[in-house]
């Protein structure tokens, strides 16, 4: 719903300023002006840009752990999958493989390996955080025990998609982080299968008798939450110019916090992606106002905990009163 969609009806167009998306771009907005007139620097072009290049990848992946919670699941080996295909990607582009090879083999494992795991929790009917936790320890012992944690240099300068600026002024990460968001956000409202993820996560034996199959659903959410994770990767391994082949500490929390701040009720069925990567903007932009506020950037860990109890508190007490009404 729009403002211009809301008409002239005072209550609908109360309604649209207090949904949870016009909340948080309210946020990032207020938050960006009153550290600003704090500490001017933060509002330098270069800062804001290296906000949003830098966490762009975090948003991207959002997009894709969001449907997958809106199904009524959730993944938490989703930053060990970033960190091991950042790693593949790397190390074929160091030996010699096509950019574009190294690119696409991102994209196919990731979407191999989530949906994988979308088949085990689907079809076995083993709960999601059993399955992915159990994904998170082989990727995370596997990577470390495979590389042994080494860093992956002399990347080719054609490998740095974050390099690529459309128009002369736009940075790639920026505009595909847009762009997946807008495409995943109309494909959910509109397509009989976006709908279909709703219908799942919200009363799953309601949708069985509207004809939609719960397992193809779930199936098809996780391998397009890998697809999303495999073009996060790509934009986390190629910010800086070498790779480290770890897991990044405590990426899953991150992404995690973007899809429930942003809107996403962690019991499934409601929520947009257009909130989660607001969320994931206004994280990262917490976490850089707190270095020019001189405040320990130690404390964002627990500003997205304090995010999450309060966004899970709000989701539960507006669920009762809809119950109660």
């Amino acid at each position: 719903m729009t403002l211009a969609g809301a008409g002239a009806d005072p209550r609908r167009r109360l309604k649209v300023l207090a949904s949870q998306e016009a909340l948080l771009a309210i946020a990032v907005i207020g938050l960006a002006i009153a550290v600003g007139l704090y500490n001017p620097r933060f509002l330098a072009a270069r800062n804001l840009s290296d906000v949003l290049l830098g966490n762009a990848y975090i948003a991207v992946a959002a997009v894709g752990m969001s449907m997958v919670i809106v199904s009524g699941n959730i993944d938490i080996s989703v930053g060990a999958l970033i960190g091991v295909l950042a790693t593949i990607s790397g190390t074929l582009a160091v030996n010699g493989a096509p950019i574009l090879v190294a690119w696409l083999a991102a994209l196919v494992a990731g979407v191999a390996v989530m949906a994988l795991q979308g088949v085990i929790i689907a079809y076995l009917r083993i709960p999601a955080i059993v399955v992915t936790l159990g994904m998170l320890s082989i990727l995370k012992g596997g990577l470390i025990s495979v590389t042994g944690g080494k860093w992956i240099t002399d990347l080719p300068d054609s490998f740095h998609l974050a390099d690529i600026e459309l128009f002369g002024m736009l940075p790639f990460p920026v505009v595909l982080m847009i762009l997946v968001t807008i495409l995943a956000a109309l494909w959910m409202r509109y397509s009989a299968s976006g709908r279909a993820i709703y219908a799942v996560g919200g009363n799953a034996e309601a949708a069985r008798l509207c004809g939609i199959s719960q397992p193809r659903t779930i199936v098809m959410v996780f391998a397009l939450h890998g697809l999303f994770a495999g073009a996060a990767a790509l934009l986390y391994a190629t910010q800086l110019r070498v790779i480290q082949s770890t897991v990044p500490p405590n990426l899953e929390l991150t992404i995690i916090t973007a899809s429930v701040v942003g809107g996403v009720s962690i019991l499934g069925g409601v929520g947009t992606v257009v909130g989660s990567t607001l969320a994931a903007v206004l994280i990262a932009e917490i976490a850089s106002a707190l270095v020019f506020i001189d405040v320990s950037p130690y404390w964002i860990r627990a500003v997205q905990g304090a995010l999450i109890l309060v966004t899970v508190i709000a989701d539960i007490l507006r669920r009762r009163r809809m119950a109660g009404a």
